[in-house]
């Protein structure tokens, strides 16, 4: 392990390997990062702000438990500023600090990766000249090629939230937006600047159009192996969700998947509604056929997918929760390889690959996923268990983002699988979506967002996320509706959202 010691991002005060200093060529910061990367390819290289009050971890080797792992943890300062937000509205801008957390935000106060990882994007990103730049920059594009990027707490003993402030200019904000997001983007921050922080950064947002773009840019971690030991306290038992209406021929189909699976569920909780008081269940199947696995069958009158989900977690025993839909195919070993790879891997939630029939998988690598899907991931039972899917969201849409920010904020990462595939036949009929009248129908004026939607904008996101959010719904909407006029369209929509909030307050 090499510790680099900094002054300000700038200048080394020392570099140590195993306690010995090690002579460098170039004293600048960023030019002896890549010499010991270089030098050191084996090595695990922890930068640290000598002017942040710090105290290291006594062992760091369980933070960084195999290669593909970049983490850092804001005392003082992020390199970007929360800005942002204004173009980023996924989950990863905005951490939670007191836990373990998915973000490419990266600090420059204290922070890790592998040398020969590094090296990876040295092509790529080696004319940059700062540092707090390039450790986001390796972290942005190496989320989307397999690198595990955290905000890590238990980098340092002691964690309280402190002020954070930015490092970055406003031009080296609008060059990162330049060259890590789609160029359009940089039409909306600057709009931000004018309309929200009183600013007119002309020149920084004309130069960033010239720089090169990385977005989307593919880099080869594949020869990185990701070998772990088994997690001793853990075991395989896997209980499953199926919240179902409607539908039980696709439902038979899905237990006798489950029936032919490798790896067995110890328990299937399936939550049969029908609002109709009168009805009888649909399922004579669980009780005229004998399965492998018990079987817990609720028949309620009460509707809703998120209420269907929170009644059948309270007989949730298993090691792990198989969350899934009643109109899924599974291949045979599709619960032994989950197991193994959530093992391997050292991952507590498990988004797989969800494909329709004559679908072909559309993100091909491993990686840090911003959705949850409440019908294709399997979690870790103590983390799940800590989560209720929001009533608030019952017919809408919206609970499955809500669910997966709540695992977030309890240090539960959400990974995407591309090898862990199941088919969803998107049934026509039934589904535990019912068709039910909206609560805001009755309105002349249609809410805009969607009021569920709002809900979790309020809730979740920065004040810069929520102000980027509505800018880029205000532009990306326009080509799709017939009024031309664009003092008429903005009146027209901030009624809109002006409603959608209005409604947003009544969900309970």
């Amino acid at each position: 392990m090499i510790y680099l010691k900094h002054i300000n991002t700038k200048t080394v005060s020392s570099v140590l390997k195993d306690g010995e200093q090690i002579q460098v060529l170039n004293s600048e910061l960023i030019f002896c990062f890549w010499e010991i990367c270089e030098r050191f390819p084996e090595e695990l290289v922890i930068w640290i702000d000598v002017e942040v009050d710090l105290e290291l971890s006594d062992d760091l080797h369980h933070i960084f438990k195999h290669d593909l792992i970049m983490a850092s943890y804001p005392l003082n300062s992020f390199f970007l500023p929360d800005s942002i937000g204004y173009v980023d509205q996924f989950p990863f801008v905005n951490p939670e600090f007191r836990v373990k957390y998915p973000t490419w935000r990266m600090s420059t106060d204290v922070g890790g990766i592998k040398a020969k990882t590094a090296l990876k994007f040295k092509s790529i990103f080696q004319s940059i000249e700062d540092f707090g730049y390039l450790i986001n920059s390796i972290a942005k594009l190496g989320q989307q090629n397999s690198l595990f990027c955290y905000n890590e707490p238990d980098l340092v003993k002691a964690n309280s939230k402190n002020f954070y402030q930015s490092q970055a200019s406003i031009s080296q904000l609008f060059n990162f937006v330049a060259q890590h997001y789609k160029k359009e983007w940089l039409v909306v921050l600057f709009f931000c600047y004018i309309k929200y922080e009183k600013q007119l950064p002309l020149w920084s947002f004309i130069k960033s159009y010239f720089k090169r773009s990385w977005f989307h840019r593919e880099i080869d971690l594949s020869d990185f192996k990701v070998i772990l030991k088994r997690t001793k306290d853990l075991g395989d038992t896997i209980d499953v969700i199926i919240p179902t209406i409607g539908r039980p021929e696709y439902l038979r189909k899905v237990l006798l998947d489950l029936k032919a699976q490798t790896h067995l569920p110890s328990k299937v909780i399936i939550v049969e509604q029908n609002p109709d008081l009168n009805s009888k269940s649909q399922l004579d199947f669980i009780d005229n056929e004998v399965w492998p696995f018990e079987i817990v069958h609720h028949f309620i009158h009460t509707i809703g997918a998120c209420n269907a989900r929170n009644l059948a977690m309270r007989a949730i025993t298993g090691d792990w929760v198989f969350f899934a839909d009643d109109d899924i195919r599974l291949f045979e070993n599709i619960l032994k390889k989950s197991l193994e790879e959530l093992h391997r891997l050292d991952i507590c939630a498990l988004n797989l690959n969800c494909i329709q029939p004559g679908e072909n998988t559309f993100f091909e690598k491993i990686k840090q996923w911003a959705a949850f899907g409440s019908g294709t991931s399997i979690v870790r039972s103590s983390y799940a268990l800590k989560c209720r899917f929001s009533e608030a969201l019952e017919f809408g849409f919206g609970e499955d983002i809500d669910f997966g920010l709540q695992l977030r904020s309890h240090g539960c990462d959400i990974v995407y699988h591309p090898e862990v595939k199941i088919t969803h036949l998107k049934a026509e009929r039934g589904g535990f979506r019912y068709t039910l009248k909206e609560r805001w129908d009755n309105s002349k004026l249609e809410p805009k967002p969607s009021p569920t939607m709002m809900w979790l904008v309020k809730k979740y996101y920065s004040i810069e996320m929520i102000r980027g959010y509505k800018v880029s719904l205000f532009l990306k909407y326009y080509k799709k509706q017939k009024i031309r006029n664009p003092i008429e369209y903005i009146q027209m929509m901030r009624s809109r959202w002006a409603l959608s909030e209005k409604l947003s307050n009544k969900l309970p």
